[in-house]
């Protein structure tokens, strides 16, 4: 489709405005932005956060700088991103759940677990497990098509795909047995351990807080559930001479390319729960978002049902030519990004445009704030995909669905083909509508995720 062609098709039609929380007020005192952080960070930020390049503000004794101009981005992430660690809170809310997995991990560890894993997450790599992802793409399809005549939770539908792919690529077995007990540990975290208390924010990583105790205790019962998946996948065992078949052989066989280690068992549970955790649930919620924006936005779901079929009329389609479907994700991604902050503790003093930092100093980087930023987007509020088509790409400081610098997310591309494949044959066989008219809002715990999850009306195509 050219770009002609899109500009034809969108031409007098008014852009969708998704619903979105109301901005905080620019008087709101401490102890309401305590409050609104604690139950979403979305909700703490005024109209500054989204016109200023930087807000300087406070936060329990340090100075913390909201960034919105990519120069200073890129100092942070890039030239001096040995500089920025995560925060306290930050540690506190993920390490129950990834342990010292490859996101919580600093410093020689955390290079030691990016270089020997980079090779599982190569394209070539990814393309080997795409059949695993399309069969589980098809069975959801296929489970679909029989509930189509009633309400559908395409959010649960959704997460039930991405774990179901999740499995298979890293196990290569499925999640039938495991994942109810799977989806149970996730939303118990969710629900009441991953919001910062107000002493989380307060005391030091050493001075555990009263919810880092029961942390503890919910890290115990998630380990030994990894390790009962291991165990499994071990004892199915492989064929010695044959290629590696899932990520569990491509991360057991991996070596660091500098030292030769491999990862002990107990790194390599942080790695499989840190891949299961962020490969299913950040896609899920990606894909959620973009089935309630194309059921608001019925003319840009026929056009990608449209490319999907006439993609699937010259055969096959591979997935390098679903242009627009891939920007409806990226678009997507833009207004609902998987990872809405990026927060890092200064461990050393520093000058940020033109400002002074002092160790310990909060630097937050919002994609969600970023992504909407008024003097980086035209129409920043509005969801359209074709300005992912116009052979422009945004300012890579700019757009940060995946974050951006040495840290970026390793699954990236795992994640987008997954996406994009996943999108394009759910659109190509379903129309997809909303059952109610009730905005659905985004929250900030952990991921950017609905405050709930509405009910779809699905008709095959």
């Amino acid at each position: 489709m050219s770009i002609a062609e899109l500009d034809d098709m969108t031409a007098g039609r008014r852009p969708l405005v998704p619903p979105t929380p109301p901005r905080a007020p620019d008087n709101m005192t401490a102890f309401g932005r305590m409050m609104a952080i604690r139950n979403s960070p979305i909700e703490s930020w005024g109209r500054r956060a989204y016109e200023d390049d930087v807000v300087q503000g406070s936060f329990f004794g340090h100075s913390s700088f909201i960034l919105n101009t990519p120069d200073a981005i890129r100092h942070v992430l890039v030239d001096n991103y040995e500089n920025y660690t995560r925060t306290p809170a930050g540690f506190r809310v993920l390490r129950p759940m990834l342990g010292e997995g490859l996101l919580i991990a600093e410093g020689r560890a955390w290079k030691h677990q990016r270089r020997t894993l980079a090779p599982a997450f190569t394209p070539r790599a990814v393309t080997t497990l795409v059949p695993y992802m399309t069969a589980a793409i098809g069975e959801t399809i296929d489970k679909l098509r029989a509930a189509s005549h009633g309400p559908v939770d395409l959010r649960e539908a959704m997460q039930r795909m991405t774990l179901e792919i999740a499995g298979r690529t890293m196990f290569s077995f499925g999640m039938d047995r495991h994942g109810a007990t799977l989806r149970d540990f996730v939303m118990e975290y969710g629900e009441t351990l991953a919001r910062p208390h107000v002493l989380d924010l307060l005391l030091p990583l050493g001075w555990p807080s009263p919810q880092d105790f029961r942390r503890a205790r919910f890290r115990k019962r998630w380990t030994a559930f990894v390790s009962m998946l291991i165990a499994e996948r071990r004892a199915a065992g492989k064929d010695h001479n044959a290629p590696a078949r899932d990520l569990f052989d491509l991360m057991g066989e991996a070596r660091d390319p500098e030292t030769g280690d491999a990862f002990t068992d107990a790194q390599l549970g942080d790695q499989v729960a840190t891949m299961i955790l962020a490969g299913h649930e950040t896609t899920a919620t990606a894909l959620f978002w973009t089935l309630y924006l194309l059921a608001l936005d019925s003319s840009t779901q026929e056009q990608l049902a449209a490319e999907v079929t006439g993609m699937a009329a010259a055969g096959t389609p591979e997935i390098e030519r679903l242009k627009f479907t891939r920007a409806v994700v990226d678009e997507t991604m833009r207004l609902y990004p998987p990872a809405f902050l990026i927060a890092r503790a200064a461990a050393g003093p520093d000058t940020i445009a033109g400002l002074r930092v002092r160790k310990r100093d909060v630097i937050m980087i919002a994609p969600w704030l970023l992504h909407r930023h008024e003097k980086l987007w035209r129409d920043p509020n509005a969801f359209v995909p074709a300005r992912f088509m116009t052979g422009t790409p945004p300012d890579r400081f700019a757009y940060l669905p995946f974050g951006v610098g040495a840290r970026v997310c390793i699954g990236a591309h795992f994640a987008l083909v997954e996406a994009t494949l996943a999108l394009a044959k759910i659109i190509g066989a379903f129309r997809v509508a909303l059952v109610d008219k009730e905005p659905v809002v985004p929250v900030g715990v952990v991921t950017t995720q609905p405050n709930r999850s509405p009910m779809f009306a699905i008709t095959p195509r």
